[in-house]
Order: structure tokens, then sequence, then C-alpha cells
């Protein structure tokens, strides 16, 4: 695959700041080690440091798991019960944490004057699938259950992920609607982990996946989480939410993915679904970015226009009755 030639020419020194790793069971833990000091680019008014308070809490984990921790994003001197991004990070099912992302979660609560809560998760392969969407719902539970202490609106509480983050933000929007306990206002996916037979796929994409996430790393990611290899039938709708055969009822959804992206082909798909099912729908197709462009690709213009439309969908979602900066 050599797909170079197809990568937005803004976007290409990226590719040369962020090479492609190959994910192993010897990498993950120095790759956790770093991810702890590391932060994404903060892309936000400096204003946002002082007006945005964070804290950390800790909630009861599921039935028999340790507790689970969440970082709170709240704006100062709210005057009245605001909007909440309920968010899961990224990392392949593997990796990542919340604090990674403050320096987007902080200008974000300030910007749309909301609430963001930031879930840990179990990681896979030491806690394999249900441990990461079952400590997603149970914070999902604690948000809920402590909204009006927090200065929530419980009817404006939405979910939103990338990569992984969003394929669970995903699974747990299947989960809030079959369990029937809370209503979701919104799922916002940014390039969502949705569909392990990508992975098995007699017909991949030709010109996806071969940068930042790659094949390699999927199967690796997926065979973590199932502790089986993908593709197999006996997959759970809460772990590959693009196994789900009913999609009717979910909440108001914003998709987007970069035609690079190994999952453009189950992110589409699934966009696709969801508006067969009477869902609400915007998608958003980036030609030329890759998987995380819209993080790591700065002032390149495909990532700001990413940036912005993600951006506005959270305000649309929010907006209600609530002023929005």
């Amino acid at each position: 695959m050599d797909t170079r030639r197809l990568v937005d020419p803004a976007l290409l020194p990226v590719l040369d700041t962020f090479p492609t790793v190959a994910l192993s069971d010897a990498l993950l833990q120095p790759m956790r080690e770093a991810e702890r000091f590391a932060q994404f680019p903060f892309n936000g008014a400096p204003e946002a440091t002082e007006a945005i308070e964070q804290s950390l809490h800790t909630a009861p984990g599921p039935a028999g798991a340790p507790n689970i921790a969440l970082t709170i994003y709240t704006p100062r001197n709210a005057k009245h019960a605001l909007p909440c991004i309920y968010h899961i990070h990224g990392g392949g099912y593997v990796g990542g944490c919340a604090a990674q992302l403050e320096p987007l979660h902080r200008p974000a609560a300030y910007e749309l004057n909301c609430i963001i809560i930031s879930v840990d998760y179990r990681l896979a392969p030491e806690h394999r699938f249900p441990a990461a969407i079952e400590d997603c719902y149970a914070g999902l539970a604690w948000t809920f259950a402590n909204a009006e202490a927090l200065g929530i609106d419980r009817t404006r509480i939405g979910v939103m992920g990338e990569s992984a983050g969003g394929g669970l933000a995903a699974a747990l929007a299947l989960m809030a609607r079959d369990r029937g306990q809370y209503k979701l206002a919104f799922q916002h996916l940014i390039y969502p982990m949705l569909d392990d037979r990508t992975c098995v796929t007699a017909t991949p994409n030709p010109v996806a996946g071969e940068f930042i996430w790659t094949p390699h790393n999927n199967c690796f990611g997926w065979s973590s989480l199932l502790g089986q290899a993908p593709g197999g039938p006996q997959v759970s709708l809460y772990a590959a939410p693009a196994r789900a055969s009913e999609l009717s009822n979910l909440p108001p959804t914003f998709i987007a993915c970069p035609t690079l992206d190994l999952f453009i082909d189950e992110d589409v798909a699934y966009a696709q679904r969801l508006m067969r099912a009477g869902v609400p729908v915007e998608l958003h197709v980036y030609p030329g970015g890759f998987h995380g462009f819209d993080i790591f690709g700065g002032e390149a213009p495909i990532s700001v226009r990413a940036r912005c439309d993600g951006r506005a969908a959270l305000r649309r979602f929010l907006l209600a009755d609530v002023p929005i900066r």
C-alpha cells in the first residue's frame, strides 16, 4: 500500500512527526507510561484555563469491579444547570487516558459553556470485554445520579468519543437504550472503531489504513478486547456496535471520518444504517485525512475544518435554552 500521494498536502509533515508504530504486548507498558505524561496540543482561548475548574472524582465501578476515575471540567460561576458531554478517550481499547485530553476538554467546556466528564476505563488485554463498556456505563450512571449536585441538566447529557472511544460511545448509546435507565441527548462519534469484522473482510479498502492505525494494530486492539480472534460469530453488539441488528431509537448522531482512515467503510456503513433506522445523522467525510488528523494536524486547513465541524455539531446538540459562547 502506498497512499501518501492521496494525503492532503498540509498533513504530510504530520506523518514525519508521528510515525506509525506496530503495537505488541511488549510495547504496551512503555506506551502507557508515555501516555501518562503526554498531552494533545492546546486549541482554544487562553482564558479557558481560569474559567474552567477541573476536578477528579471516584465513582463506584460495576458490581465486583474496582471504582472508576472521572475527570470533570466545569465552568466557574455557572448560573443554571448546564448540558454535559460524557467523553470516552481513545487508544485502540489498549491505551489512552483521560489526562491526555485536558488541552482539548478545558477549552471545549469554556467555548460550549458545558460540563465535560471524561471517564478512565479498564484497558485490554488485562481486562477483556465487557470491562471497558461496563466501566463507561457505571460512570454514566454516576453522572445521572449526581446531575443536580454537579449542576447538570439531565435532559441534555450526550456521549462523545474518538476512535476506540467512539466505539465505546456508540456501544454505550446502545446499552443505555436497551437497559432503558438513561436517555441520551446525542452521540458524537469521531472516526469510531465499530466493527471487528473489518479485520477479516474479504475486500479490504485498498487506500485506507496505511497511517497511524493500521490493519495490524486494528487486529491487535480487537483481539486484546475480545480475547479471541476478531470476526467470529459470537461477538456482542456492546463490543462491536456495528454488530447491532436494530439501530432505531438511538439519539441524534454526528459521525466524522477521513477517507484514508481504516474505519472509513465501517463508519459510513453505520451512518447509513442509522439513517435507514430513522435516526437523525450528520455525516462528515474528509478527503485526504488519516486517523487522528484533526488532533495532530494543527492548523492544517482540513484539521481546522474538522474541529470546527465537530464543535458546531456539539453546539447544536447542547444549545437548547442555554447561552453558548
